[in-house]
């Protein structure tokens, strides 16, 4: 078995609503986002899936959230843009991508909010 990760960033502000502390009122982060795939079955170059190919898929999610206030974004119309709900829409959206539907599986997403502070989504 093979795992691969990729890291990539982006910038955004968010608010969470209701929280019992300064992260209630509007700050942004440069959240850093690795993503792991796992699969045992390599290709005719001995690669299970081509790095480059791994970070722009991430890249086009990214692209989406980079710059943004996230509260205003559709995709978190009925929940906050905390780290965890975060990691869980960047992991459905890059599941849908075709070069998951082979040997190589998304495995887990990973969100840094700061150096020191991260969540990882994994699917149940």
């Amino acid at each position: 078995m093979y795992e691969l990760t990729v890291r990539s960033e982006f910038e955004a502000a968010h608010k969470i609503k209701n929280y019992p502390g300064k992260c209630a009122r509007l700050h942004g982060h440069n959240w850093i986002v690795e993503i792991v795939v796992k699969g045992s079955e390599l290709n005719e170059l001995g690669i299970l899936v081509d790095f480059k190919i791994l970070k722009s898929e991430l890249n086009k999610v990214l692209e989406e959230l980079d710059h943004q206030y996230l509260n205003e974004l559709k995709i978190f119309a009925e929940k906050e843009p905390t780290a965890e709900n975060i990691a869980k829409i960047i992991f459905e959206k890059l599941s849908c991508s075709e070069i998951f539907n082979g040997a190589a599986k998304l495995s887990a997403v990973k969100v840094f909010e700061s150096p020191k502070s991260c969540v990882i989504y994994y699917p149940d």
